[in-house]
């Protein structure tokens, strides 16, 4: 698989298909694997670019370079060793704070904008009651009881299988400690809700009706000035994992149609 060196890291990525460019990133504790389900549709369509960053999955595990900031100049340095000034960008999760900075500070470099399941843009949201243990455990290298948490809060019995959870539960304990410590606090540091009216790049939202993240997704949506919405009622924070067919469906739509206004003639 190939890689390249941004700004001092060596990060995974690849290229699928042909067509307009589209960049999928991932969340915080996850990798291509989230958006691969998705990738595979897109790809008859579209060039999908997908990478992983700096102490996750294939990149290499950098001793700093943990923010958001960072994850973003990378995704910046990715587009610049591809020749490519313009994509649409898809983040999930973490991902969506990363397609934020992208929107708001790197207009230019973006035709369209996709966030899946972003992290609030005002750096709260819902916490897990168990996070400390949780990271005590991946700290100790404890797979049984990480295993366990992950089963437990099990929402698609027909997409989440066992062996879902062992490959997630092998990536969590398998990324760097400074991506997740450090990704965990610059995610709680982020602060652009009062500066989402100037992001003016067309934007597709998707949330998932069963994730915990909904109603401050839904919040953020209101701040955007030029987006549309899609709410998946059958999908959790996993979204791409549970809806793949939809949430490739949406975004296609999208990349093809743009935004459906109610003063407009759909097409």
């Amino acid at each position: 698989m190939p890689h390249a060196t941004i700004h001092g890291a060596r990060l995974w990525y690849q290229v699928r298909g042909s067509g307009e460019p589209i960049l999928l990133h991932h969340g915080y504790t996850a990798s291509r694997v989230n958006w691969m389900p998705v990738a595979e549709r897109l790809e008859r369509d579209f060039q999908v670019i997908l990478m992983e960053c700096r102490g996750t999955g294939e990149s290499e595990h950098t001793a700093d370079g943990y923010t958001l900031e960072q994850y973003t100049a990378d995704v910046l340095g990715l587009l610049d060793h591809l020749g490519l000034e313009r994509v649409a960008f898809a983040g999930h999760s973490m991902g969506g704070g990363i397609g934020f900075l992208l929107g708001l500070d790197h207009p230019e470099r973006l035709s369209k904008l996709i966030l899946m399941a972003p992290i609030p843009s005002n750096g709260t949201g819902p916490a897990s009651e168990d996070g400390e243990r949780r990271a005590k455990e991946r700290l100790e290298g404890n797979r049984e009881a990480l295993l366990a948490r992950y089963v437990g809060e099990r929402f698609r019995d027909d997409v989440e299988t066992d062996e879902w959870f062992e490959s997630r539960v092998s990536h969590v304990v398998g990324v760097s400690d400074g991506h997740y410590e450090g990704g965990a606090q610059t995610m709680r540091d982020l602060r652009v809700r009062d500066r989402l009216p100037e992001l003016t790049t067309p934007t597709l939202m998707i949330a998932g009706a069963a994730d915990l993240l909904m109603r401050i997704n839904l919040a953020d949506f209101k701040q955007l000035p030029n987006a549309t919405l899609e709410v998946l009622s059958r999908a959790g924070h996993e979204i791409a994992v549970h809806e793949p067919d939809r949430v490739a469906g949406a975004i296609r739509d999208f990349l093809r149609y743009g935004i459906a206004r109610p003063w407009e003639t759909a097409k």
